[in-house]
C-alpha cells in the first residue's frame, strides 16, 4: 500500500513538473525567459527545458501584426475637418525589448499611431491628402517607427484608407471638377475651329488660284445629294454653260454672212 501511494506521488509529481518543464515553441514564436525574476536569455524556436517554479517564460510572436487605426476627425492646415481611418502593419524584432521594455507593445503602438495620424495630417493640407497620399503614409511610417524602435517593433507600412470629407466639401468639389470639365471641352472646340478654319483658308487659297476646283467640288456635291431619292434638286446652271447657248446663233449668223 506505501509503494503504491509512492508511485501514485511520483506520477503526479512528474505530471505537474514536465509540462513544466518540456516547452515547445514553433517557428513563429520566440520564449523571453525570467530566472529568478532576471533575464536569462531567449529561447526557440523547438524543444527546450526550463527550471520549474524557477523560470518564466514569457511568449512572443514575431509574425506580421496588422492592427486598424480608429477613423478619428482630423483638422487639416487649411481648416477642413475630415474623418480618417488608417491601417499599420508591424511585427517584433527583438523580443527581449518588447516584453522587458513596454508593458504592452501592441496598445502602445497603436497609441503612437493614432496621435502621429492626427499631427501629421493636421499639418498638412487637404489637396495634399487627397492627392500625396504616398507620401503621407512614408512620413507616417517613419515618424511611428521611430517611437516603437527601442520596443522592438519594426513598423513596415502605414496606408491611410480612406478620408471622409464633408458633405458641403464634396459638393464644392464637385462643381469644381464639373468646372474643369467644361473648360477643357471649350479648349478643344476652340482647336478643333481654329484647325477648321485654317484648313478652310487653305482649301480658299487652292480655288482662288484653280477654279476648276471649285466646279469639281460643285459636281461632287450634286451627287451626294442625289443620292437620297425622296430629295427635290434646284440648282443654277453654271453661268459657263449658259454663255454657250447665246454664243451659238451669233456664231451661225458670222458663217451666213461669209
Amino acid at each position: 500500500m506505501t509503494t503504491g501511494i509512492i508511485i501514485g506521488i511520483i506520477v503526479l509529481a512528474l505530471l505537474i513538473i514536465i509540462p513544466n518543464t518540456v516547452k515547445i515553441l514553433p517557428e513563429y514564436e520566440r520564449g523571453v525567459l525570467l530566472r529568478l525574476g532576471r533575464f536569462a536569455g531567449v529561447r526557440g524556436p523547438g524543444l527546450f527545458l526550463i527550471i520549474p517554479f524557477v523560470d518564466r517564460l514569457l511568449r512572443v510572436d514575431l509574425r506580421i501584426v496588422t492592427m486598424d487605426v480608429p477613423s478619428q476627425e482630423v483638422i487639416t492646415r487649411d481648416n477642413v475637418t475630415v474623418r480618417v481611418d488608417a491601417v499599420v502593419y508591424f511585427r517584433v524584432i527583438d523580443p527581449e525589448a518588447a516584453r522587458l521594455k513596454v508593458a504592452d507593445y501592441i496598445r502602445a503602438t497603436s497609441q503612437i499611431a493614432l496621435t502621429t495620424l492626427r499631427n501629421v495630417l493636421g499639418q498638412s493640407e487637404m489637396d495634399e491628402l487627397l492627392s500625396e497620399r504616398d507620401k503621407l503614409n512614408q512620413m507616417l511610417q517613419r515618424i511611428i517607427d521611430e517611437h516603437t524602435d527601442p520596443w522592438g517593433v519594426k513598423v513596415s507600412t502605414v496606408e491611410i484608407k480612406q478620408v471622409e470629407l464633408p458633405e458641403q466639401m464634396r459638393r464644392m468639389m464637385a462643381a469644381q471638377a464639373e468646372a474643369e470639365r467644361e473648360r477643357r471641352a471649350k479648349i478643344i472646340h476652340a482647336d478643333g475651329e481654329f484647325q477648321a478654319s485654317a484648313r478652310l483658308a487653305e482649301a480658299g487659297t487652292i480655288i482662288a488660284r484653280e477654279p476648276v476646283t471649285l466646279q469639281l467640288r460643285y459636281l461632287q456635291t450634286l451627287t451626294e445629294i442625289a443620292v437620297e431619292r425622296n430629295s427635290t434638286i434646284i440648282f443654277p446652271l453654271p453661268l459657263d454653260l449658259v454663255k454657250m447657248f447665246f454664243k451659238l446663233p451669233e456664231s451661225t449668223e458670222q458663217s451666213k454672212q461669209t
